[in-house]
């Protein structure tokens, strides 16, 4: 009996190198499934790395890389003084959310429409970067909304992280940041779990490393990691053989 899952590679436009590792694991790999930073400088030339490929893409949101599409002065509570995005350490140690839900929501609408005029189109899915903040959640519920968007929800599961997607769970499998990361062992995880409630979703961070990611993430040797695993013939073979196959969001 054929098992479905999906993974999914995060960060596109995030840096030219993480566009490549993205790009290769699309066009020699595993990936159907791409999350797109619609506010970094090198988005577009990481479209145009996987343009016609035919994959997913979703709108991943950025509050925590870069510079808003929005102007600084009127979303002071997530910009720092320069006009950049506070960094994901800063809502991490934050006793209270300090994150204004109007001004959040002012600059996911953005994103949003930054990315229907890159891509043409309404995104695949959407979803949010790397911050854990309830206004943040929030403001994604009131853009998605708006637009009827395919939001992934987080929902407290039993056994796993997961989030709800077109009425499905969806189990998160994302360890790259855990000691010992080994991706071949978390997608065979993900790959063979069984759900009567909806799929194991494994998400990744494909990439190889440079000077302007290694400046600005605390995810940087797991990106090259997962890349090589993304690409390896003999995972693809694996999968094969246990009759596994990879799905889109949009299958869902």
């Amino acid at each position: 009996m054929e098992r479905k899952v999906i993974v999914r590679a995060d960060d596109l436009g995030y840096s030219d190198a993480v566009n490549v590792g993205i790009a290769r694991t699309v066009h020699n790999g595993l990936i159907n499934n791409v999350g797109v930073m619609v506010n970094m400088p090198t988005t577009m030339s990481g479209l145009a790395m996987i343009k016609d490929a035919g994959v997913c893409l979703g709108l991943h949101t950025v509050i925590s890389a870069g510079r808003p599409l929005t102007n600084p002065k009127l979303i002071p509570s997530i910009t720092n003084p320069d006009g950049t995005f506070r960094h994901s350490s800063d809502y991490r140690a934050a006793i209270h959310d300090f994150v204004d839900l109007n001004e959040v929501v002012l600059e996911i609408e953005a994103q949003y429409q930054k990315f229907v005029a890159l891509v043409g189109r309404q995104p695949d899915y959407f979803e949010g970067h790397a911050v854990v903040s309830d206004n943040f959640v929030k403001g994604l519920e009131i853009v998605g909304e708006r637009h009827r968007l395919n939001l992934l929800r987080f929902a407290a599961g039993p056994d796993s992280p997961s989030v709800l997607f077109k009425g499905k769970v969806l189990h998160v499998f994302m360890e790259s940041m855990g000691k010992n990361y080994n991706p071949y062992e978390t997608l065979k995880r993900a790959a063979l779990a069984q759900y009567n409630d909806g799929y194991a979703m494994m998400v990744c961070h494909p990439g190889y490393l440079d000077d302007y990611l290694l400046q600005h993430s605390s995810l940087t040797v797991p990106r090259t990691q997962e890349v090589a695993m993304l690409t390896d013939s003999q995972m693809q073979e694996w999968l094969e053989r246990q009759q596994i196959k990879l799905i889109k969001y949009s299958e869902v």
